[in-house]
Order: C-alpha cells, then sequence, then structure tokens
C-alpha cells in the first residue's frame, strides 16, 4: 500500500512538473530601451530572456511595459501579468532577487581625444557643461556628487529611459556638452556608435551615494521556486551570460573583487 502510494504521489509530482514547464514564462520588459531591451528583441535583456526560457524549457512571452512608476510591481508583476523582471537592482526589496549576474558603475563620458575627469573633483568640471541622466524629472545619482560640489549649474539633463537615451552619448561627441556621466551598459553601448571614450567614475560619493550596482533578475517575493531555478540557470551558464553582456559593451566590475572591496 504504501509503495503504490509513493508511486501515486510520484507521478503526480512529475505531472505538476510537466505542467509548469509547458506554461510560458511570462517577461516584464521595455519596449523600445535599447540597449537593453525593445519589441524586436534586440536588446541584451532579451538575450538574456531567451536564455532563461530555453534553459527552463519554456516558452518565451513578454508583458510590454515601463519599468517605472511605484505601483509598477504591484499591479503587474504582483498581479500575474508577468513572472520575472530582469535588470532590477540586487537589493530592490519590492522583489525577490536572484543572484546577481553582472556589476557595473557610471562612467565617465568624453570626446575621442579628450582627457577624461579623474574624480568629481577634477576642476576641469567646474567650467564644463556635463550631462546627467534623469528618470521621471529626478537625476540620477551623479548630479547628487556634483550638486555637493556647487556644480548644479553645471548640469545639463537627458533621458535614461526610450529612444533619445543614447542623445546623452551623442552629445558629447557633437560638442553639445563637454563630459556626460552616464550608467555604464548605456555608455558602453552607444560609445559604439560615436567618437567618444568612457573612463571609471568613483563608485561611490560618501557612505550614502553609491555609484556602482549589482544587478539581478527578480521575481515575485512568493516564487521562491522560480527564483531558485533562475539562480541555477545563471550558474550552470554564466559564460553564456557573460558572452551577452561583452556583445553589448556592457562595463563589468568583478564582483568577487568588489565585495572585498565594501
Amino acid at each position: 500500500m504504501c509503495l503504490r502510494f509513493l508511486r501515486i504521489l510520484a507521478a503526480a509530482l512529475l505531472l505538476l512538473t510537466s505542467a509548469a514547464a509547458q506554461q510560458p514564462l511570462k517577461v516584464c520588459a521595455d519596449p523600445d530601451n535599447l540597449p537593453f531591451s525593445n519589441k524586436r528583441g534586440q536588446g541584451f535583456e532579451n538575450r538574456l530572456a531567451e536564455l532563461v526560457a530555453e534553459s527552463l524549457q519554456r516558452k518565451l512571452e513578454y508583458r510590454w511595459a515601463r519599468h517605472t512608476g511605484r505601483g509598477f510591481v504591484r499591479n503587474i508583476l504582483n498581479a500575474g501579468e508577468c513572472d520575472l523582471l530582469l535588470g532590477v537592482p540586487s537589493n530592490f526589496r519590492p522583489v525577490l532577487t536572484t543572484q546577481p549576474y553582472y556589476r557595473s558603475a557610471f562612467v565617465f563620458v568624453s570626446r575621442k581625444g579628450a582627457e577624461s575627469p579623474k574624480s568629481f573633483d577634477d576642476q576641469r568640471l567646474r567650467t564644463a557643461r556635463i550631462g546627467v541622466q534623469v528618470v521621471e524629472e529626478e537625476y540620477a545619482p551623479p548630479a547628487i556628487a556634483l550638486g555637493r560640489r556647487g556644480l548644479v549649474s553645471n548640469i545639463v539633463g537627458y533621458e535614461a529611459i526610450g529612444k533619445d537615451s543614447g542623445n546623452l552619448v551623442r552629445a558629447v561627441a557633437k560638442r553639445e556638452i563637454d563630459f556626460a556621466i552616464v550608467w555604464g551598459p548605456l555608455a558602453g553601448f552607444y560609445s559604439r556608435r560615436y567618437p567618444v571614450t568612457i573612463s571609471p567614475a568613483p563608485r561611490s560619493d560618501g557612505v550614502n551615494l553609491p555609484l556602482a550596482f549589482s544587478i539581478s533578475m527578480g521575481v515575485r517575493k512568493s516564487d521562491t521556486a522560480l527564483r531558485d531555478r533562475i539562480d541555477a540557470v545563471l550558474r550552470d551558464r554564466d559564460e553564456d551570460v557573460k558572452k551577452i553582456l561583452n556583445r553589448f559593451g556592457v562595463p563589468q566590475l568583478d564582483m568577487q573583487q568588489e565585495q572585498a572591496r565594501r
């Protein structure tokens, strides 16, 4: 009787596992935000979503939405409209995050042949027009570092998300601004299209202003099983993940070395 029960239980578990595998993997992605994602599947997050879905043997489906607004996680992810978010900070509390799959930082963008700033205290910044990304009318963290040095009037804001996000890098090349401080993946991607160079910016500006971030994937807090399966994919296919990131020019910090620094 016990043996028969165990066989029935094993068969039931097999059916449940098979049913889960047949369910599509629904990924929330921005429809027009290269180099991260777009509807044509041209971003590196599109490639990573394909890798995860293939490894889990699940069909990939997208729920297209801009990842902004305080209600995004509640109204879309937690409501079941998608299962997975890519490109979230590893300490993003509204979701259950995977292990980081890369770590990057803000970088200085300068014209080809121009000397790049060495720090936020570089004297050339005092007379420069400095491009900084803006998200929902709020400046990215480097603007705070510049503001601490009395350089608010030097800042020129540019869109951080969407089809115009590359304008910040292009503005440096066209001499509309002198320098820019840009999130690494965006700078790395567009530096291949325009005559600019990128160089490291400080990774922090005091205890409360980090400028380097570890990036993970995120699932609903209740979906520990999916998080664990994706963690296994990230471990098993680490080299494939790195190849995708390198193909898109994503500047990557060594996560083990960074952990030792902190």
